[in-house]
């Protein structure tokens, strides 16, 4: 049984990177879609799929094809980090939300609103839990 199921999505699409894989399947959640279509949104995936539930697989699942750069191979997501843990939740306020590599990367951001990015939040003058760092 998994105790962490976004740390797993997080893992998933690093292990798929190291391994140079083009497509990583990973069961799906309305949490882990969402993290998917803001990866999306904001260019870190090349493109991904919902699959419904099946016999085999009860939840459904996500395919993700990762994107990498052209030229040098090299994927496009350089880190993604998991922030607010099970054991240890991490909040922050709209005004002391920071930036990610001096704003070239992303904190994704679950509020009241529903999960966004840290300039969303900024944006709409809201904080809440901050579940990933990408850059």
């Amino acid at each position: 049984m998994l105790t962490d199921p976004i740390s797993d999505f997080l893992t998933r699409i690093r292990n798929a990177q190291m391994a140079k894989h083009r497509i990583v399947e990973i069961p799906a959640s309305k949490l882990k879609k969402r993290i998917t279509e803001i990866l999306y949104d904001q260019g870190y995936i090349l493109k991904y799929k919902f699959e419904e539930a099946a016999e085999g697989n009860p939840q459904g699942a996500i395919k993700i094809a990762l994107k990498y750069d052209l030229t040098t191979k090299t994927p496009v997501i350089k880190n993604i980090e998991r922030v607010s843990k099970p054991g240890l939740r991490i909040y922050s306020g709209a005004e002391s939300l920071g930036k990610i590599r001096s704003g070239l990367g992303i904190s994704i951001i679950s509020t009241s609103k529903g999960l966004m990015t840290d300039k969303e939040a900024k944006r709409l003058n809201i904080g809440g839990e901050i579940i990933c760092r990408v850059f």
